[in-house]
């Protein structure tokens, strides 16, 4: 799988851009703060608040190009010349989850949503459900960004994310890994509160407008519905997220 399944920074951090979000996270005792930077162009008393408020909290701020800086955080209109990568202690690549002597047993993998809402709402669920694992590959779906952990009501920075580079390669290795896969579809005539379940499975949540990839959807092992009698087309992936997550909650107990 070459470089998408080497560990990337982004597999250990969160990262913040903004003045707001980034003195909310220096402030936050919870959370540990790896570094600040802050662009060479930023001046004044926004800047100089942000450094006192790093060396209070004893975190390191490093000056950079106002172009890395956008680099870095991925967004070029709000970063306002300064970010913070915040440790993100049960982030980690899929690949080392996959390589624990007790890897996961149910995880959710997300498959093209790109919004940012659904994203952290989500993160929330799943984690409030004791969710094992939460693949978000880096490309195709909503980077994890101040809009997602807002919508996480902060849970984000503490939620089990798995990272890899690709819904499809995190379908591959979880295949190989003898997961079995399971995609949620409106038309599929078994519901997620009667399907068998394997010990080890992985549920696909697809985008917004156009469901699960067909990349993905070729390695799927069952399409489940959520059984509505009312007359809704369908859910919103988060909402269907919630269903399925608590679900498994129910058949854990």
């Amino acid at each position: 799988m070459g470089d998408e399944s080497t560990v990337s920074p982004k597999d250990r951090f969160l990262t913040v851009y903004g003045r707001k979000p980034v003195l909310e996270a220096l402030a936050d005792d919870a959370l540990r703060v790896d570094k600040v930077i802050l662009a060479d162009t930023a001046r004044g008393p926004g800047a100089a608040e942000i450094q006192r408020a790093a060396k209070a909290a004893g975190v390191v701020v490093q000056r950079a190009s106002a172009h890395r800086v956008k680099v870095l955080a991925g967004n070029g209109k709000q970063d306002q010349g300064v970010l913070a990568d915040v440790v993100a202690p049960r982030m980690r690549a899929l690949s080392a989850a996959l390589a624990d002597r007790r890897p996961p047993s149910r995880v959710l993998l997300l498959d093209g949503i790109t919004t940012p809402a659904n994203v952290g709402m989500i993160l929330r669920t799943a984690t409030a459900a004791g969710l094992e694992g939460v693949i978000v590959p880096r490309r195709g779906v909503a980077a994890l960004d101040p809009l997602v952990v807002k919508a996480s009501a902060g849970v984000a920075f503490r939620a089990p994310v798995l990272r890899c580079g690709s819904a499809r390669e995190a379908a591959e290795m979880l295949t190989e890994a003898g997961y079995a896969l399971y995609a949620l579809g409106a038309s599929a005539r078994t519901t997620v509160f009667d399907v068998d379940l394997p010990q080890r499975a992985a549920f696909v949540l697809g985008g917004e407008t156009a469901g699960v990839g067909e990349e993905v959807g070729e390695l799927v092992t069952e399409w489940v519905s959520i059984p509505m009698p009312g007359e809704v087309e369908s859910l919103n992936v988060s909402a269907a997220a919630a269903v399925l997550s608590f679900e498994l909650v129910r058949r854990a107990r």
